[in-house]
């Protein structure tokens, strides 16, 4: 399997720069299983198009202000886009310089204090600590930016402060938004309740190598990127009950599903905090979700092997293919798909 298997061309012009005036006005592609007919409905039909009793999963961590600037003794410019908080005031970062930074080095920061660099890691990643009087998540809430996607081609605004959370985001530590979560508001959130679906939660803390290109020709030789996740006793037992009655277990985000599936590698869902580099393409059996509300990702993503593993890799690019037609918003502000399984996964 290769990665060009998982290219497909995109009008520039269709990727979404900035979010709708509503978060539930986007536009919802829904892709039935088998080979029924695609349906151009809007998100605020979900309640319709779910049943009592279904249950739907979020992801509830909360995006970081994670962008910083500064510059090396030498007065060269750093990009710092931090990856993961740490203990200790330490924290994993990319940095965008010119030429790699000392071990031991110090990097003056535009917004005051200092990082000193301890560590360059084996997957590209710094190791930074960071000396700004006071705790480095709280003193980021004032001097970091938001880091909006690369494909997004501005700066953020104060709009995106708020825009670019989900309502319901309460762990910090992402450095990018479970961007299917955008899509609901509280309207939404009280007409799915109103109709008897119900709601549970798991934390992943998206990092910035989400948006890493898959740099190997060959899909079985990538190596994931690695993410902090946890998945609860709460919602496992959300889940059982659920299946109980005959309810349907719906991930909103792929984030979720990486959560949900990693907590289920034996074979049977249990809660898990910790680590996940789980790789989800073509080929993969799920244990867990019946049903996927997801954004449109990027070609050769492994976020888009990732959908095509669920609803079948000929179904979403059909679908893929129905969306650039019919002029849909792509990427993170932009329009959503819910996906249900093809009806045998291979």
């Amino acid at each position: 399997m290769k990665t060009s298997d998982f290219h497909y061309d995109l009008p520039q012009e269709l990727i979404a720069q900035a979010p709708l005036a509503e978060r539930s006005a986007s536009r919802l592609l829904v892709v039935p299983a088998g080979a029924a007919a695609f349906e151009d409905r809007s998100v605020r039909e979900l309640p319709s198009l779910l049943r009592a009793g279904d249950l739907l999963v979020f992801n509830d961590t909360r995006v970081i202000p994670a962008r910083l600037f500064g510059h090396k003794a030498t007065g060269g410019r750093v990009e710092i886009m931090i990856e993961r908080l740490l203990a200790d005031d330490t924290a994993l970062v990319q940095l965008g310089v010119s030429k790699p930074p000392q071990i031991g080095s110090r990097i003056a920061l535009d917004a005051g204090g200092q990082a000193e660099v301890l560590a360059r890691e084996d997957d590209g990643f710094w190791r930074l600590r960071f000396d700004v009087g006071g705790p480095l998540e709280t003193w980021l809430q004032q001097a970091g930016q938001l880091p909006l996607p690369p494909y997004i081609e501005r700066r953020p605004d104060a709009a995106d402060a708020e825009r670019y959370q989900t309502v319901y985001a309460r762990e910090a530590g992402a450095v990018a938004a479970p961007t299917a979560g955008l899509h609901f508001d509280q309207a939404l959130l009280g007409a799915l309740r109103a109709r008897g679906v119900e709601f549970g939660y798991i934390t992943l803390h998206v990092g910035a190598g989400t948006f890493q290109p898959v740099r190997v020709d060959d899909v079985e030789r990538h190596h994931m990127h690695s993410e902090w996740i946890s998945v609860g006793q709460a919602l496992v037992d959300q889940i059982q009950r659920t299946r109980a009655v005959g309810g349907r277990v719906i991930a909103v985000g792929t984030t979720v599903v990486r959560a949900l599936e990693s907590a289920s590698a034996d074979g049977e869902l249990r809660p898990f905090a910790g680590d996940t580099r789980i790789f989800i393409y073509p080929g993969y059996r799920f244990r867990v979700i019946d049903g996927l509300m997801t954004n449109f990702h990027l070609p050769e993503s492994t976020l888009l092997m990732l959908v095509s593993a669920f609803a079948g890799k000929e179904r979403i690019f059909d679908a893929y293919r129905h969306a650039v037609q019919a002029r849909y918003r792509f990427f993170s502000y932009g329009d959503a798909m819910l996906l249900w399984p093809r009806e045998v996964i291979a």
